[in-house]
């Protein structure tokens, strides 16, 4: 008689179906495409791409999403309101230009780095060491900042953060000068960043660096980093220090009488968004190929909280997908809409500068038909469709007038 396979014993395709496996799938995919299939369609198909998704969009949308990633951890796991996120970002950013460029010409350091020819001066430090470097001085940033601040609660935390945010942009908008040293060059930033090198992915025909226009590889690199901090969160999540953070988001009382140590899973929690921001920040000095001070303002940390509550807050699926989606908009998909619109109908429209706007009334709608985002998790979902207090005591009351 055949012996019956147990339930542990049965087969399973679901480790085929992992996240890692989904997101090295996709990227594939999207390579594959963007570099040997687009160039070889009719030009009408290739002028659509290009306009309206382009592969320097998707790179952008890419770190967008990562960015949104670690603020989730702090916002859709923790529940700690974080409206200076965008600190974060410029400070990976900064790191990246102080050692991955020809700036601090007083010194000449080279470990494993790609300087470009004659910008052999000041330091240059591999790409590939540069992500954990950057990923551990905001981690430290985030630590440094919540000690003091996070037994403050609710709109006086918001407060601190959103206070945050905007000092660090200000700290590296007026660094040109410290006591007669340059430490980030004013409002002017820091360029050119050096080129990424690919080592052993030379053997997959990778080039030898990645400069500005070696857009396609740099998506693969880019994609490899999302995939590395989605994978991060995920793992998280369901540990014991990702249950803690939930634990405190649905009720902090009830977590510290559980035992859960406030404090610590509270730093804990602003140290790893941090941590994905700082990946976020150096990959972005390499996007764009330099850093300004213009670029991390207060409105960002706005658009990042955006993208994590339309997306579905504490799902990092759901907010990845809100971030690319709204990136999308704001950088291509509202120029190109007002421009077949302007072109149709023979109008002038800027409609990029509407785009707060267009974030305001998503956001409006969104709260009205749909709180807990696009593809929210199960628990806030539930949450916020359970009726108010009033609407149940109401319905009881109906219940008891009514005579069968």
């Amino acid at each position: 008689m055949a012996t019956p396979v147990s339930g542990r014993n049965r087969p399973s395709f679901r480790r085929f179906l992992s996240p890692p496996v989904i997101l090295a799938a996709l990227a594939i995919v999207v390579f594959a495409f963007y570099q040997y299939i687009l160039p070889n369609l009719v030009q009408p198909v290739q002028d659509f791409f290009d306009g309206w998704l382009p592969i320097t969009t998707v790179n952008q949308c890419l770190i967008w999403a990562m960015l949104a990633v670690g603020l989730n951890i702090v916002v859709g796991y923790a529940g700690l309101l974080d409206l200076g996120y965008v600190a974060f970002w410029a400070i990976g950013g900064y790191v990246a230009a102080w050692i991955m460029s020809p700036f601090f010409t007083q010194w000449t350091v080279n470990i494993f780095g790609s300087a470009a020819p004659g910008l052999e001066a000041g330091i240059h430090v591999n790409f590939w060491l540069v992500l954990p470097i950057g990923a551990a001085v905001c981690a430290l940033a985030g630590v440094i900042i919540g000690a003091p601040t996070l037994r403050l609660k609710s709109d006086y935390l918001a407060l601190v953060t959103l206070g945050f945010g905007e000092i660090i942009p200000e700290f590296f908008r007026n660094g040109g000068d410290i006591n007669g040293f340059n430490l980030t060059n004013g409002a002017k930033g820091i360029d050119p960043i050096d080129p990424i090198p690919t080592g052993p992915l030379q053997l997959l025909g990778f080039p030898a660096t990645l400069n500005a226009f070696d857009s396609t590889y740099k998506f693969l690199v880019y994609a490899i980093i999302a995939a590395v901090a989605i994978f991060i969160s995920l793992r998280i999540r369901i540990g014991r220090l990702g249950r803690a953070w939930l634990a405190i988001r649905e009720d902090e009382l009830a977590a510290s009488m559980m035992g859960v140590p406030l404090m610590r899973t509270k730093l804990a929690a602003y140290a790893v968004g941090a941590a994905i921001g700082g990946l976020g920040g150096v990959c972005y000095a390499t996007v764009t190929g330099g850093v300004i001070p213009d670029s991390f303002q207060f409105a960002n940390s706005i658009i990042l909280l955006a993208m994590v509550v339309l997306g579905g807050m504490g799902n990092v699926w759901g907010v990845f997908l809100g971030a690319f989606i709204l990136e999308w908009i704001n950088s291509t998909g509202l120029a190109q809409f007002g421009t077949s619109v302007n072109s149709t109908l023979g109008t002038n429209i800027n409609f990029p500068s509407y785009n707060f706007l267009i974030f305001g009334s998503l956001l409006i709608l969104m709260m009205l038909f749909r709180r807990e985002g696009l593809l929210p998790e199960t628990r806030t979902k539930q949450v916020l469709q359970e009726p108010e207090r009033g609407e149940i005591e109401s319905v009881g009351a109906d219940l008891e007038g009514t005579t069968v």
